[in-house]
This record gives C-alpha cells, sequence and structure tokens, in this order.
C-alpha cells in the first residue's frame, strides 16, 4: 500500500541472534557474538566454525549474461545446522563458586578476583568464575559499580578490557602458592623430606650480598622440618630451598609442570607465563623465585600444575569441551581427557599431599578447612614490585579435597584487596571453605571425617590383605577401604606385583591409616624414631605419628598417660604405635 510515496504497513524480517537463559553465568568463558552472529569472545570466539551453520544454496549454469541455463544437473544444497559444543562446566559448581566471588571481592574491595575448579584426575574444568562480570545478552553494557563508574570515559581499546578472561589471558605472581611446586621437586630428587629435624633455620630473613630479603613474618621461625616450612609459609626456608636444589633442575620441572607452556585448554587469547632466562637467574632471583615472586604464571598453568600433585603426579591437558554434538545426525565427537606427562613419582605427590593437609589443620590455611572432609592448601599473598605499586597485593588459596584421594582442586585469587589483613589465608581462605562446603556434598562426595577436636577415635576397620595383587590393584582396594598407601615403583603399576605389606593384613585401624606396600623391585624399608606423645590428646598424638608415617591404636579418652613402642625407639614406616588415652582429673 502507498501514500503519497510512502509504503506503509507491517514488513516481518527473519533474523538469528543468540540468546543466553543463564544472562551472567559463565560469561567470561562462553563469550558472545557480533552483530552478524560471528563468535568475538570465549567458547564463542574459539568454537564459532562449529556453532556456526552453513546455509543452504542451489547451484545452477549461468550465460555470459548472467540468466540461467535450464539445466538438469542443477542442484540444491541443503542448509546444515550448527553444533553443540557440551562444556566440562557444571552450571551448578559455577553457580556457587560465582556467589562466593562476588561477595568476596565485594567485602574486601577488591579490583576483581577469579575461582577455577578443577577434576585433577580428569583435567577437566568445573567452573570458572570471574567478577565483576558481565550479562551475555547485553554485553556491552556494564552491569558492576566498578565499570559503570568509568564506563563512559574509557576508549574502545579499554572497554575490551571488561571481556578479557584474566584466567588465561593475564599473568599474575602466584606468591606462596607456589612453594607447593619447589617443595614437590624437593622431595623429588631427595633434597629433603617431609619431617628431618631442624632442616632448615629461619632468623626472619636472608642475605644475599647486600640484599636482605625478609621472611612475610615478623617473628623468626627457627629451626623447621618440610613440614613446618610448609605450615608456616617460611621463606627462608624456602629460599634455603631453592638454592639447595638449583635452577637447572627447577627448570627442568616447571617445563615437566608445563609453566613453560600454554595449557591449550580451549579458549581464545590465553598468554603464556613470564620466567626468568634460565642463564638470568642470580641469587637473589632463584630466592624470590623460591617462593612464586618477580615470576608471573596464568592462575590456568598454577591449577593445572597443582593438580598433577592431587593427581599422583600425572600432569592432565584442562578439558574445556566435553563433546561436540552434530545437531543433524546426532553423531557426538567426544574430546578424550589427555595425559600429558608423570611430572612426579606417586610417593612424592602423596608426601605432598599430606604436607598440603597440615598446612590446613596446623598452619597457615586454616581458614581453608571444611568440617567433615579432609582439606589440602597452601596461601599465598604476591607483594607488588616496586616499579608497579598499582598492581597490587594479591591474595590467593589453592585446595585439594579429600587430602587423600582428590577429586577437586580450587584456586581462589582476590586481585588488590582493600583490607588491612590482605593475606591469602585470611581474605581467600574462606572463599575455598565456603565453595568447598557446598560443591563435595554436592559431587556426592561423603563427609566421612569425624571432628577429632570432640572424637577421639575415628571408625575402626580392618587391614586387607592386598599381597600378590597388582600396586594399582592394591591401592584401589585400599581406597576403597579408607586407607592411603604409600609405595616406590620400578615399573608399571599395572604389573608389578606386591610382595608384602605394613601393616600386615587383619590389623584394626582407624579409617584414612598408612598402609606401606613392597614390591620384589623395591622392599627397602625405611625406620623412624617413635616420638613422644605424652599427655597429647588423640588429634595430637594421630598427627604428630603422621607426621613420621606411623599408625595409631588408642584405647580410652583424654590425654596419653603411655605409648608402646616408647619415645626414642626405632621402627619400620607404617608401624602402629598403641597410645592409652585418660581424662585428667
Amino acid at each position: 500500500m502507498k501514500e503519497n510515496d510512502i509504503y506503509t504497513g507491517i514488513n516481518i524480517d527473519e533474523d538469528i541472534k543468540r540468546y543466553y537463559p543463564y544472562n551472567n553465568l559463565a560469561s567470561y568463558v562462553i563469550g558472545f557474538c557480533d552483530s552478524e552472529n560471528q563468535g568475538i569472545y570465549g567458547i564463542e570466539r574459539s568454537y564459532n566454525s562449529y556453532l556456526t551453520g552453513t546455509p543452504g544454496k542451489i547451484v545452477t549454469s549461468t550465460d555470459v549474461h548472467k540468466d540461467e541455463i535450464s539445466d538438469e544437473n542443477g542442484k540444491y544444497i541443503e542448509a546444515e545446522n550448527g553444533n553443540n559444543v557440551v562444556l566440562t562446566i557444571d552450571a551448578n559448581i559455577q553457580s556457587i563458586a560465582e556467589k562466593h566471588l562476588k561477595t568476596a571481592v565485594e567485602e574486601n574491595n577488591a579490583r576483581n578476583g577469579n575461582v577455577i575448579v578443577m577434576n585433577p584426575n580428569s583435567g577437566d574444568v568445573l567452573a570458572m568464575a570471574q567478577y565483576p562480570d558481565y550479562d551475555l545478552n547485553t554485553p556491552f553494557t556494564p552491569t558492576s559499580d566498578y565499570w559503570i563508574e568509568k564506563w563512559d570515559n574509557l576508549s574502545s581499546s579499554d572497554k575490551t578490557e571488561m571481556y578479557r578472561n584474566i584466567m588465561v589471558s593475564s599473568r599474575y605472581e602466584p606468591g606462596s602458592t607456589f612453594k607447593l611446586v619447589n617443595s614437590a621437586i624437593a622431595l623429588e630428587e631427595n633434597i629433603t623430606n617431609t619431617d628431618i629435624a631442624d632442616d632448615f633455620s629461619c632468623v626472619g630473613y636472608e642475605m644475599f650480598g647486600n640484599t636482605k630479603i625478609k621472611c612475610w613474618s615478623s617473628i623468626a621461625h627457627g629451626k623447621q622440618t618440610m613440614r613446618q616450612v610448609l605450615e608456616n609459609s617460611c621463606n627462608p626456608g624456602m629460599m634455603q630451598l631453592a638454592s639447595r636444589i638449583g635452577t637447572r633442575t627447577l627448570y627442568k620441572y616447571y617445563n615437566a609442570f608445563g609453566l613453560f607452556n600454554k595449557t591449550n585448554v580451549g579458549l581464545p587469547e590465553e598468554i603464556n607465563s613470564d620466567f626468568h632466562k634460565e642463564d638470568k637467574v642470580a641469587e637473589t632471583e632463584l630466592a624470590t623465585m623460591s617462593f612464586g615472586q618477580r615470576i608471573k604464571v596464568t592462575p590456568m598453568q598454577l591449577i593445572t600444575s597443582i593438580s598433577a600433585i592431587a593427581n599422583d603426579g600425572i600432569l592432565m591437558k584442562p578439558r574445556i569441551v566435553k563433546e561436540i554434538i552434530n545437531t543433524d545426525t546426532n553423531a557426538v565427537t567426544t574430546t578424550k581427557s589427555e595425559q600429558i606427562r608423570q611430572v612426579i613419582s606417586s610417593e612424592t605427590a602423596n608426601k605432598m599431599l599430606d604436607m598440603m593437609e597440615s598446612v590446613v589443620t596446623d598452619g597457615t590455611g586454616t581458614s581453608g578447612n571444611v568440617k567433615g572432609y579432609s582439606v589440602g592448601g597452601k596461601t599465598g599473598t604476591s607483594e607488588p614490585p616496586v616499579e608497579d605499586k598499582d598492581y597490587g597485593y594479591v591474595a590467593s588459596f589453592v585446595a585439594v579435597s579429600p587430602a587423600e584421594n582428590p577429586e577437586i582442586v580450587i584456586l581462589v585469587a582476590l586481585y588488590d584487596p582493600q583490607v588491612e589483613n590482605y593475606h591469602g589465608g585470611t581474605v581467600s581462605g574462606p572463599v575455598v571453605s565456603k565453595i568447598l562446603s557446598e560443591v563435595l556434598p554436592y559431587l556426592g562426595i561423603s563427609a566421612d571425617k569425624i571432628d577429632t577436636d570432640t572424637s577421639s577415635q575415628r571408625s575402626i576397620i580392618t587391614v586387607p590383605n592386598i599381597e600378590n595383587k597388582t600396586v594399582a590393584e592394591a591401592q584401589k582396594v585400599l581406597t576403597n577401604a579408607g586407607f592411603r598407601s604409600m609405595f616406590t615403583l620400578n615399573g608399571n603399576k599395572n604389573e608389578v606385583l606386591v610382595t608384602d605389606q605394613v601393616p600386615a593384613a587383619g590389623t584394626k585401624l582407624p579409617n584414612n591409616s598408612l598402609v606401606m606396600l613392597y614390591t620384589a623391585e623395591n622392599n627397602v624399608r625405611t625406620s623412624t624414631t617413635v616420638p613422644n606423645l605424652g599427655n597429647m590428646t588423640a588429634a595430637q598424638a594421630a598427627n604428630s605419628l603422621k607426621s613420621k608415617n606411623l599408625n595409631i591404636s588408642i584405647e580410652g579418652s583424654g590425654n596419653v598417660i603411655s605409648q608402646d613402642p616408647t619415645a626414642g625407639t626405632s621402627v619400620e614406616q607404617g608401624s602402629v604405635v598403641k597410645v592409652v588415652l585418660k581424662e585428667k582429673e
């Protein structure tokens, strides 16, 4: 209809547009499309070719005048729908992580923050949260106060910062969380062990020429074991350790842990770490590197390396896309979990997990504790470089749970928190605890740990007979029964047979006790000295013996009045120390 040369009426044009039903959820992972429906951030960008369909078309012949020639060979090519890309992200875990991260950023007045939750055994990324975030349906309209306040004064290039996934596209100094990597290297190289008395000494600082590098604590830690160095997060102890290891060995393992390469998780604009060139590492660089400063990694690189410790020493490639489904044929292409390499031995990994648990039970990481579950962790607080004070402190906490056989690894980092106590154990540890307290039950991981403050005796179970089983079979049987295991292995654990075990089959012990496994190829026994348990509580006695790789058998309640073997006796690791407790009158 035409009136006065103006067409009137209703015209309907077909259009296709992405709609995101969860709005802000996982916005930095998913990303969004431009006006042409081409992915420009996140999975939308890196998997754009899979997500974008192909329009149908008719193929015919034309003459020189572009007129169609009647041709029976002309054909119609049907349109193809885009594929479905299925992520490893669990929407419920993602929601939990985002909820607690948002609260932590706001309560601590931090610039921003991030959380990554990973399954160490498969490399699956279960959650990847960042705050402030944005709404995927209205990506060009900021929704957080941080961006709203400055949005109108930002250039176009500066505005793109709102969409940058800092977990793969930004580096940071990991601080003391990096001490886990260096400690694992030292144990693997037999440079130290977990509980060698007076192995390290802290007077509050270390001198390198005229340069004094202080410990974070104003009170010197004195003589320490490796376990205590981690519990106290002692910088001088770590500097001494790094000096023993040496740069060449450290860099060999850093490479093995994947810290010199991008993780290739499948997200766009991933960057690599920033380490000193090996031949430029002098004693001061080695010292600061020992406690995770003046080097930079991405959060994804760090959690991937810590996940190797949680996965029997095996480094997995992180996976965020689980499968791709052809929506026309329903054919499924699965992205399989990919094992990269064995970085450290299973024995070293178990020792590290045991020390990480001590950090949470007795060290700087008590704020990461979750009632009913065993948690291992490490705090971190990185100080900004002198030349870049605007960088701000980074408070972080990395944790694994259950500590004996981890199914979850979590990393929380808060950037530039504006509070008086900005340390990782203070501001990030509680975030870890809150997230794990919801995620662990959600995943069906049973809360089988009894609060040792109120109970002197955990559930008693019987050591199974695992002789003549392969190491892999024995380990599985013991784990299912509720025991930890330690062994030294030469060969394939699916083939090598267990020839002896300590304690013997039939011994009754509390759950989570230790069973030492021996094979024909590795039958060397290690002795340790029984500590003095006099007047300790059951929990204190159990922890003291655990640090020596010894087991406990408890009679009575209260405090220890006697023990067998007596203090100072040399016994084989895995042996049982019987203690009698009595209430104080």
